[in-house]
Order: C-alpha cells, then structure tokens, then sequence
C-alpha cells in the first residue's frame, strides 16, 4: 500500500494527496506532526528515500535558521534534530512498495505509483 507522510497545513502535501485521489489509488496517510516519528522510523525512511539525513531536512525553517544552521552536525545529530523537532521533515513524503520519493513539486510522486 501507498503512504504519504502528510502535513495537512502544507499545500504541497494537500496537492500530493490530491495526486493519489486523482489516481484512484489506495494510500495511507501518516500525520507524522501528530504521531511524531522515532529515530528508527527517521532511519528507515532515510534509507528508503535515498539521501542523507540533511537532505531531509527543511532548512528554511525558522527553527533551523536560529537553532541549528551553521553548526557543525553529523548524520545523528541530524537525525536527532528531526525526532525532537517534526515540523523540519520535508514532505510530502510518499513510499510505494521499495520507493520512495519527497514530492517537491508534488507532480514527481507520480513516478513511483
């Protein structure tokens, strides 16, 4: 099954849940700011993604710019960052089977269902 890591306050999110009703297809919608991921789900979808932890990141955030910008973090501290503060994952984020995609712009979802 398809799911979408899903901000409801994001219009880019709002545009790829749009995308997969338009498509017909069944998905499941994780609300990640309500039910926050742990570190080991941040991992997983890391992994799954493909990318570095930072690239994971929403690094125009207010809190990212005040609290973290120009220190110097590795991989674990990045993952840290992102279970302690939600709202800087970048979304949408959208796993179909062993792909997974960050749907910006939404459009590129499409690619993988």
């Amino acid at each position: 099954m398809i799911k979408i890591y899903h901000n409801p306050r994001c219009g880019k999110s709002r545009e790829a849940i749009q995308i997969l009703e338009n498509e017909n297809k069944t998905f499941e919608i994780i609300k990640y700011l309500d039910n926050p991921l742990d570190k080991n789900e941040i991992t997983d979808l890391i992994k799954h993604l493909k990318i570095k932890p930072l690239d994971l990141v929403r690094t125009k955030e207010k809190i990212w710019i005040e609290k973290f910008k120009n220190q110097k973090l590795n991989d674990d501290d990045v993952i840290k960052i992102l279970v302690d503060h939600p709202i800087l994952i970048e979304r949408p984020i959208v796993i179909n089977k062993n792909e997974a995609i960050i749907g910006r712009p939404p459009s590129l979802i499409k690619s993988i269902i």
